[in-house]
């Protein structure tokens, strides 16, 4: 079948210069999701019908299979369908969706589809409190029309089956029913939803189905919505976790903005933000207000509370923070610890090696069975290039060092306390520099001076 999004409405009660379809849930834009449900429909064509924010929409989501279509001016649904028209195959049916309404299920759509069968099928949903949306009118059981709410009397107001906006259409008629619209309503606009009346009258059937839950067909006009469907986009997300044996403390406090791919026996705590592509291994347990973006786990890692994560690839049996960061190319094998206060980036660290307090490792590659003292700082940068620094295997370097790269240490060597490496370390020697401790006798304290 063909796809039409609409996907040019202003959006002004968002209050804000941004297009309302480029506004984020769970990380993506709104119609970014809306896009992803119907290619999952394997459609022969996807056309977006694009308008306020211009080009802007346009560049945020051009991909070779989306046909785009400019609405310009916006004179209603029913003058957008007009615009894709010619690009739609007239003997497929022409599926119709928005792109402020992120989160309708594939399924649902599958299901109107088959509803629809040659003819019309419309998804509509009862609302206890239909104020806003437009009504469905139908007669001995059949529907009839649609009416919208401002041009509706006070009794069609009461009816509470709505109108979602989606439907399917035989695309063979849509030329004339499109052309005969008029826009004499309270907003002068060419409804959509005066098709409806259009098939009733040739006599095309029309049918319609319900979603299976109600927030499937909610769309987003402000910012309170947008965060009512984030929550129900998290929720649905964290229920999908839970079936599959994920551990959370409380599943109204995780944001997943991307994938999560969790083994067995994994456990996360409150307050964290999954964004990318993520993969926690088997018994990976991972703590209060963690941030991990772009981050492969190994199994029996554990991730203490406040760390940032970006784009790491971590071994098995780690053990990370609290308040660690590890930026982009960090690598940990087996059994590595980063504590509270370490940052790593771009560096390669082996098995069972340590930064347990307070550290900078950067552009680093660490063999194993290193410790890295409290306050050692790799210098990798020298103001206009980065250099990378080398620690072999079982090194042991002291409190407050600094190695400026390009440097190496040697299998076995020892770092003294408060060294400052401008030069590669031997293997297995003790590598120290110091300045020399003096005691200066009878010196005195500077006394401050008060003001006369």
């Amino acid at each position: 079948m063909n796809v039409v999004i609409l996907a040019a409405g202003q959006g002004k009660r968002m209050h804000s210069e941004l297009p309302k379809v480029l506004h984020r849930l769970a990380g993506r834009p709104l119609l970014a999701h809306v896009i992803a449900t119907a290619r999952s429909l394997d459609p022969g064509i996807i056309c977006v019908v694009y308008g306020h924010g211009g080009e802007r929409v346009r560049e945020a989501l051009d991909e070779p299979d989306l046909v785009w279509v400019r609405q310009e001016p916006q004179l209603g649904t029913g003058h957008a369908l007009a615009q894709a028209l010619p690009q739609l195959n007239t003997t497929t049916p022409t599926l119709v969706l928005y792109g402020d309404v992120p989160l309708t299920r594939a399924q649902t759509l599958r299901d109107l589809a088959r509803a629809a069968g040659k003819a019309m099928a419309l998804l509509t949903v009862l609302l206890d409190k239909p104020h806003g949306y437009g009504r469905i009118v139908r007669s001995l059981g059949k529907i009839k029309r649609i009416v919208e709410e401002k041009d509706a009397t006070p009794a069609q107001r009461t009816l509470r089956e709505t109108n979602t906006g989606i439907m399917v259409l035989p695309t063979a008629r849509l030329k004339d029913w499109l052309a005969g619209l008029k826009n004499k309503n309270a907003q002068n606009e060419y409804y959509l939803t005066d098709v409806v009346a259009a098939a009733v009258a040739d006599k095309v059937p029309v049918h319609w189905t319900n979603p299976a839950d109600t927030w499937e067909t909610l769309g987003v006009n402000s910012k309170a919505q947008l965060a009512e469907l984030e929550r129900v986009f998290q929720r649905q997300g964290a229920e999908a976790l839970m079936r599959d044996g994920v551990t959370l403390a409380d599943p109204a406090r995780i944001d997943v903005r991307g994938s999560l791919v969790c083994g067995r026996e994994v456990s996360i705590d409150v307050n964290c933000v999954f964004e990318g592509e993520v993969v926690l291994g088997e018994g990976v347990s991972v703590g209060a207000n963690c941030v991990l973006r772009d981050v492969k786990i190994a199994a029996g890692t554990r991730i203490e509370p406040f760390c940032h994560l970006q784009e790491a690839d971590i071994g098995a049996r780690c053990r990370i923070g609290p308040y660690a960061r590890l930026r982009p190319g960090t690598v940990l094998a087996e059994e590595v610890h980063i504590g509270n206060f370490v940052e790593v980036k771009a560096s390669q660290i082996a098995a069972r090696s340590k930064a347990n307090h307070l550290a900078y490792v950067g552009d680093t590659t660490v063999g194993r069975d290193v410790n890295i003292g409290a306050g050692t700082i790799t210098c990798n940068y020298d103001g206009a290039n980065k250099h990378r620094t080398v620690i072999e295997d079982d090194v042991h370097i002291g409190s407050d060092t600094q190695l400026v790269a390009p440097v190496r240490v040697g299998k076995g060597a020892t770092l003294g306390a408060g060294t400052t490496l401008t030069r590669d370390a031997p293997a297995g020697a003790l590598t120290i520099s110091r300045a020399k401790q003096l005691t200066v006798p009878g010196w005195k304290r500077p006394v401050k001076k008060h003001k006369e």
